[in-house]
């Protein structure tokens, strides 16, 4: 899977969300079931339980052939 990400996500995960990393992102993505976004028509919502701190992760991405462009992530307790 091919990530691409947004320069919102990439100036908040300089400043603020170093605790995010790729293969947290990865991972939410791949064993999730995809929502629709309540806002945006064309973005997806994954939400999981991260394994090793049993933190929830929520991303919001969408799906552009074949890549995964992410919008944004963020913990959700």
């Amino acid at each position: 899977m091919e990530i691409k990400f947004s320069q919102h996500w990439l100036k908040k995960h300089i400043k603020k969300k170093k605790d995010i990393t790729k293969d947290a992102i990865e991972f939410a993505i791949r064993n999730s079931r995809e929502m629709k976004d309540k806002y945006w028509k064309d973005a997806l919502n994954s939400v999981s339980r991260i394994p090793p701190s049993g933190r929830i992760l929520k991303v919001v991405h969408k799906k552009l052939k074949g890549k995964v462009f992410i919008i944004t992530a963020y913990w959700l307790d």
